[in-house]
């Protein structure tokens, strides 16, 4: 039985809250900002490890815009320090999503090919933008760690969105 749900673009986005490293919770789709939360397989991948910096390089450039960064993997606490020592990003580490949360966001899950890989189920990547008004705005979902957005675009395109108060694009159910 698929218990995912989609999310569609232009609809309004639930907050959802995410234990954060060193911190508070951090609540994601809150209103009055541009807010992009990456999803990440975890401390395990390589390729998160990576794009993680990838991020933390074009960071600035999104803060420029107005818009915030964060990444969340299903990771436990331990395992998301491990992340944070190896990447050393300036923008909030989450960690902890819940399985339920996985669906509920229409996240592809994982189930782990040994526990040398990791020892709990995680989510493929993501990408969620939301928009000040607490909407979904751009949303990018894959099933592979292979399968994510160029950053450089996004900051593009991004910029042009917010520039030109371009559309939510792929509303049409």
């Amino acid at each position: 039985m698929d218990t995912t749900s989609k999310l569609h673009p232009g609809q309004r986005f639930l907050p959802v809250s995410f234990k954060q490293l060193g911190g508070a919770d951090f609540t994601f789709g809150a209103m009055d900002t541009w807010q992009a939360l990456f999803v990440i397989r975890g401390q395990h991948c390589p390729i998160c490890k990576s794009y993680l910096s990838e991020i933390e390089q074009r960071r600035e450039a999104l803060a420029a815009l107005g818009v915030s960064v964060a990444a969340v993997s299903a990771d436990s606490e331990a395992q998301t320090r491990i992340t944070a020592e190896a990447s050393r990003v300036n923008f909030p580490l989450l960690y902890g999503m819940e399985e339920a949360t996985m669906h509920r966001l229409g996240l592809y899950v994982t189930e782990p090919r040994s526990a040398e890989e990791t020892d709990h189920r995680f989510p493929e990547p993501a990408l969620f933008v939301v928009n000040p008004q607490g909407v979904l705005h751009l949303v990018e979902i894959a099933n592979a760690p292979f399968l994510r957005p160029d950053l450089g675009r996004l900051v593009r395109g991004l910029g042009f969105i917010i520039e030109q108060a371009y559309p939510i694009r792929g509303t049409v159910k």
